[in-house]
C-alpha cells in the first residue's frame, strides 16, 4: 500500500505541475496579445512608447534594439500577472521635462479617438485571438469530420 500511496501522490503532483504550467502559458499568451495591441495602435497613432514590459514588479531582464530612435525597452518583469506598455504622458513625472520634439508623441497630445483605440486596442486583441483559436478549432474539427465520413463510406 506504501508503494501505490507514493505513486498516486506522484502522478497527482505531476498533475498539478502539468495544469500549473498550461494555465501559466495560457495567461502568458493573452497577456502577451493583450500588450501587443496597445503597443501596436499606439505605434500606428505615432505616440512614443517607453517600456513593453511582460509582468509588473522589478524587470529581470531588459532589451533595447539598437537601431530604435525611440529607444523602448523590452522586458520581462518579476511578476507575470499581467504587463504595461509605457508610453510618454506628460502626467508621468518620470517622463517630465518632455523634450520639444516629442511633444506631438505624446499620449495626452492625442485626440479623444486616437486615445480611446490605444485603450481599447487591448481587449479588441484578446477577442480577436479568441475569435481565430475558435476558427481554427472549428475547421479543423470540420476537417476531421468530413475525414471521417469519407472513411466510412
Amino acid at each position: 500500500m506504501g508503494r501505490r500511496f507514493l505513486r498516486q501522490i506522484g502522478e497527482l503532483t505531476l498533475t498539478l505541475l502539468t495544469t500549473i504550467a498550461a494555465f501559466a502559458v495560457t495567461i502568458g499568451i493573452l497577456i502577451t496579445f493583450h500588450e501587443l495591441g496597445h503597443y501596436l495602435v499606439a505605434r500606428l497613432c505615432g505616440v512614443k512608447i517607453l517600456r513593453f514590459s511582460l509582468g509588473f514588479g522589478k524587470p529581470l531582464f531588459i532589451y533595447k534594439r539598437k537601431n530604435d530612435p525611440d529607444a523602448t525597452e523590452w522586458a520581462v518583469s518579476a511578476l507575470p500577472l499581467g504587463g504595461y506598455v509605457r508610453m510618454l504622458d506628460a502626467r508621468d513625472p518620470a517622463c517630465l521635462p518632455i523634450k520639444p520634439e516629442d511633444k506631438n508623441r505624446e499620449f495626452g497630445a492625442k485626440n479623444v479617438w486616437q486615445r480611446f483605440a490605444i485603450v481599447a486596442a487591448g481587449p479588441f486583441a484578446n477577442l480577436l485571438l479568441a475569435v481565430l483559436l475558435y476558427a481554427s478549432i472549428s475547421v479543423s474539427y470540420t476537417h476531421l469530420r468530413a475525414h471521417e465520413t469519407v472513411l466510412d463510406l
